[in-house]
């Protein structure tokens, strides 16, 4: 744990999550049940994901910046038989929720419930009879709507049976005993549990920041040599906006991986970021879901400038509204078929909008393949703002505001017009040494204007201290245009 600098050992990470999964097992969770994880990056998170890894049972863990109606809706969908959390954060769920629900309740700290590590003092350091493998369930962030549930069949398979998506990412990104990988996200987000579950199944080794920092995460690379990371665009504009001298003092030449997801990274942000660091920029696409996804190389996006690469797990269908396929370079919805299966968890609805009458699945992006079957993504096809008929992917605007100066972040959506029915708006937060003015307002809006058709410009553009983004990059953008709407 880079913060604190508390140290976890392998032989520590055996003995107490096979102590966790016999108290699980105590606690009459069977295979196929569920516990939930309420925490930030702690020392005992790995602990308690192998725990539940090796019992054969669902484990979902959720964000810390849920709040209380979102966390107690997780608690009751998920069936979660035990919460594992903090004082502080056990202290916003409601009195009338705590008096009446039958989950069992652990803390990592001191507090009115039991101690975690108390808890599992008295059991075992060798393995339940019962091992199998187990799997996460996470609940997406909400940016869309209620948070889903991501389910996926269990098999009970024996410990070390890992999917054939899984064994694709070991081989695609070299993952081993040998791996130092710097962990930049909170561990309740998919991505950063994934891969910090992958490095400790292999042997490898996870220094993970409890909190992202720009220059603590170059620090640490310097001083770990470290060969592995993983980021998410808005990391890369923050390591960019770095004054030079600060972010040129590291050295970070024992990066050969730089991994990033979750989100479209604008093309200008990715191409410094390669001058930068070199070949060693690897981009993948998928989601919570896993219903399939893409990667691509640096030299390949050197050649596909924009793209997220080309299918791994599963196959790109483009299909328009009426589920027809669209040929190369015409946009539309992004399906994969053959990819894993997954449904939301007591969401038949849901599930059944998610695919179509062929069994292929999207999660909403808009996006087209060309000639050399890699993938484009424009946006999120509920983000689309409709302007007097025409279509307007906010994500284009956005790519190009994030390489002003001035701009440390922003959001781009629709509001209201009278006459055209909506119009585009734009968020903008800014970096320190800049002042919010209508001077500042009206450069950015020319900056659109001079590099983008009018039409698809901000009309006018609002500052804000800080956006509401998750700390996993993702946007609370339906927050930012409800405050429009209403």
């Amino acid at each position: 744990m880079l913060g604190s600098g508390i140290e976890v050992r392998y032989g520590e990470l055996e003995a107490a999550s096979n102590q966790g999964a016999h108290l699980f097992r105590n606690r009459g969770i069977k295979p196929g049940g569920g516990i939930a994880i309420w925490l930030p990056n702690h020392p005992d998170f790995l602990k308690i994901t192998w725990a539940a890894q090796r019992s054969g049972i669902y484990y979902t863990p959720i964000s810390t910046y849920f709040q209380t109606d979102e966390v107690t809706y997780i608690l009751e969908n998920s069936d979660a038989r035990l919460l594992i959390t903090n004082a502080g954060l056990l202290a916003r769920l409601s009195a009338d929720f705590l008096s009446h629900t039958d989950l069992d309740i652990l803390l990592v700290d001191q507090g009115p419930y039991d101690n975690w590590r108390e808890a599992i003092a008295g059991f075992p350091v060798t393995p339940i009879p019962d091992e199998s493998e187990g799997a996460e369930m996470i609940y997406s962030s909400g940016t869309t709507g209620q948070p889903k549930g991501v389910r996926f069949p269990l098999k009970f398979a024996p410990l070390g049976e890992v999917s054939d998506l899984y064994k694709t990412r070991i081989k695609m990104h070299q993952l081993g005993p040998g791996v130092r990988y710097l962990s930049t996200a909170p561990m309740y987000h998919s991505a950063p549990l994934r891969y910090n579950m992958m490095v400790t199944r292999l042997g490898g080794t996870a220094y993970i920041l409890e909190k992202f920092d720009a220059e603590a995460a170059l620090a640490a690379i310097q001083q770990f040599a470290i060969s592995h990371s993983q980021w998410v665009p808005t990391m890369f504009v923050r390591l960019l906006k770095l004054d030079e001298s600060v972010r040129l003092a590291y050295d970070v030449s024992s990066l050969e991986y730089a991994i990033h997801a979750a989100a479209p990274c604008p093309i200008e942000i990715k191409q410094q970021m390669i001058d930068w660091l070199g070949p060693v920029i690897y981009e993948y696409y998928s989601g919570t879901e896993a219903n399939g996804s893409t990667a691509i190389t640096t030299e390949e996006w050197l050649e596909h400038k924009g793209s997220v690469g080309k299918a791994i797990h599963g196959e790109i269908h483009i299909l328009d509204d009426d589920g027809r396929e669209l040929p190369p370079g015409q946009p539309g919805t992004v399906y994969f078929a053959k990819g894993s299966d997954f449904s939301y968890h007591k969401d038949p609805e849901k599930t059944r909008l998610a695919k179509n009458d062929l069994g292929w699945s999207t999660l909403g992006d808009i996006g087209y393949l060309d000639e050399g079957g890699y993938l484009y993504l424009q946006d999120r096809k509920s983000f689309m703002i409709i302007s007097g008929g025409v279509n307007i992917y906010p994500q284009e605007i956005e790519n190009l505001l994030i390489t002003h100066p001035a701009v440390s972040d922003v959001a781009v959506f629709g509001v209201p017009n009278s006459e055209f029915g909506e119009e585009v708006k734009a968020v903008v937060e800014l970096v320190p040494a800049a002042s919010a003015s209508l001077e500042l307002g009206n450069e950015l809006l020319r900056f659109c204007r001079d590099r983008l058709s009018h039409i698809k410009c901000p009309r006018s553009i609002d500052f804000t201290p800080q956006l509401p983004r998750h700390p996993t990059g993702k946007l609370y953008k339906r927050q930012l245009r409800a405050q429009y709407w209403s």
